[in-house]
């Protein structure tokens, strides 16, 4: 347990400095085909679908490579 939790904490550091650094190239994220927004007067909602798949996919797959080398 303490060797996944290292590992979660050490991916959300360089999460964290990759956005950090690299904020102004990702505007991408957050406008993708499945994003979906609606603006009115008095409301207005956004629901990430296409970022949240994404983001699915690729914590996936590191989850994966992690197990597979601590394993």
């Amino acid at each position: 347990m303490g060797k996944i939790l290292i590992i979660i904490g050490f991916s959300f550091v360089l999460l964290g400095t990759l956005i950090f650094f690299l904020g102004d190239k990702l505007s991408w994220f957050g406008n993708l085909p499945l994003d979906f927004s609606y603006k009115s007067k008095s409301t207005q909602i956004y629901a990430p679908l296409g970022s949240m798949i994404v983001i699915s996919i690729v914590f996936s797959l590191i989850i994966n490579i992690f197990y597979r080398f601590f394993k």
